[in-house]
């Protein structure tokens, strides 16, 4: 698969047709986001899952048990330039939590992710999708288990096609639904910038290690719905013409199999969970999205 945003780090906003998702309703009528310069003590609020979080790059920030910590890239950014943060980010989430509520492991229920939102916020990022349909967390617990099994196979990608409700079946209707979500984060903060943020590359796109203990045949299995993951939302923040953070081209060569990682594998080389960013990746993150904030 090669995926049409390989080569572009930053995505400027747009309005091009969405092809290839079926399923859900039509998220309504494109209207671009505004592209003005952040100004320092602007409002800013930072949705998204645990690749946003940054599980154990920092002190603990946010509601108990979504892994939230102050090294994650929107408290790097809103630090560097003087933005007022809300980060209502939370490991586990899904497209879902943004408008309903969600109870992370060992913690309360916390509020839906847009209830963040106001008149007056001035910057939102997004990232997130990965979780829908369990499917990052399968790759890297089911998944992994299958491997002990059958190491020389492909178990997992075969689990895949048989699961109706698991493993694929969200990504289809992916970008339709971070549509809608960018819709509604519209309603709830008309002046703000939205800016979606895509996830990194984390399998490799040959080979095998043993930080990712995965059966031989199931690493292009993986890698392949990561990169629809990131295509959706690409697709999705073209649609609704909104800025797109390329993650993934600026993650190349640094997957979790490779001599320089971003991602921890299943033993972290530093400080952070497994399977989830270091600290190089969050701050390669803020520096994008500086970069593309600086160029408005």
């Amino acid at each position: 698969m090669k995926p049409a945003f390989r080569g572009l780090l930053v995505v400027v906003a747009g309005s091009v047709l969405l092809a290839g998702c079926t399923g859900d309703p039509d998220p309504g009528p494109t209207t671009e986001s505004p592209t003005e310069a952040v100004a320092e003590g602007g409002r800013y609020v930072a949705l998204g899952d645990s690749y946003t979080a940054g599980p154990r790059l920092g002190v603990t920030t946010g509601a108990q048990g979504c892994e939230q910590t102050a090294g994650n890239y929107p408290h790097l950014l809103a630090d560097r330039l003087g933005l007022e943060l809300t980060d209502v980010s939370c490991g586990g989430a899904t497209s879902e939590s943004l408008t309903a509520s969600q109870t992370p492991p060992n913690g309360a229920p916390v509020p839906p992710q847009l209830d963040a939102l106001t008149a007056d916020t001035d910057l939102v990022t997004l990232s997130i999708g990965g979780n829908d349909g369990k499917a990052f967390g399968t790759l890297v617990t089911t998944c992994v288990g299958l491997a002990l099994k059958d190491r020389q196979g492909a178990p997992c990608a075969e689990l895949g096609d048989q699961a109706r409700d698991g493993l694929g079946s969200q990504v289809t209707t992916l970008a339709r639904r971070l549509g809608k979500a960018v819709k509604k984060i519209r309603e709830r903060a008309p002046k703000a910038r939205i800016v979606m943020v895509g996830y990194p590359q984390m399998f490799p796109a040959s080979g095998t290690c043993d930080l990712l203990p995965l059966a031989k045949g199931d690493y292009p299995f993986a890698r392949d719905l990561i990169e629809r993951v990131v295509q959706a939302q690409q697709d999705a923040a073209t649609e609704a013409g909104i800025d797109y953070v390329d993650v993934w081209t600026a993650s190349e060569g640094h997957d979790i199999c490779s001599a320089d990682p971003w991602v921890a594998g299943l033993v972290p080389a530093e400080r952070a969970l497994e399977y989830h960013p270091y600290a190089q990746e969050q701050q390669v993150v803020a520096d994008l999205l500086e970069e593309l904030l600086a160029g408005s």
